[in-house]
């Protein structure tokens, strides 16, 4: 969430919407034309969606903790975003991983990151039953008996 946030460039975004983003920053080979899925594509995986927020919620509340992001309080609920601390923190991080990971959010932010919370979730909700279904079908080939 730290490199997705300072992507952002200082736009807060709330929890719905940083599950999203979590999904499509590991799994942006789901998305047509994206870059190649940092995280492999596993059965079912369109179901992350339902089990991550407790995790990133608590991760979230971490970061927070140690002063790596802010949280800002508006009509529509809690808002998380970078601040001076993400970009040093981030910055200290060298490994191949990382540099994918500031890829993938730079990717996910310009192509998602101007979307309205209803269109996301829109796009979101007409996708995840597709995503991991594949193994589904490969599946019933292997049983199909011809």
């Amino acid at each position: 969430m730290l490199f997705v946030l300072e992507a952002s460039s200082g736009r807060p975004a709330d929890l719905q919407r940083l599950i999203s983003y979590d999904y499509l920053l590991v799994h942006s080979g789901d998305v047509a034309g994206g870059p190649e899925s940092l995280h492999p594509s596993v059965p079912y995986r369109g179901s992350e969606l339902l089990v991550k927020r407790e995790v990133l919620s608590a991760g979230l509340n971490q970061m927070f903790a140690r002063e790596l992001i802010a949280k800002t309080f508006d009509i529509s609920g809690i808002l998380y975003v970078a601040t001076e601390l993400t970009s040093a923190f981030i910055a200290l991080l060298k490994t191949r991983y990382a540099n994918d990971l500031r890829q993938r959010s730079t990717w996910v932010i310009d192509k998602f990151g101007g979307m309205p919370d209803a269109e996301l979730d829109s796009f979101m909700s007409s996708n995840v039953g597709r995503w991991g279904a594949e193994f589904e079908r490969l599946a019933a080939i292997k049983d199909l008996e011809l």
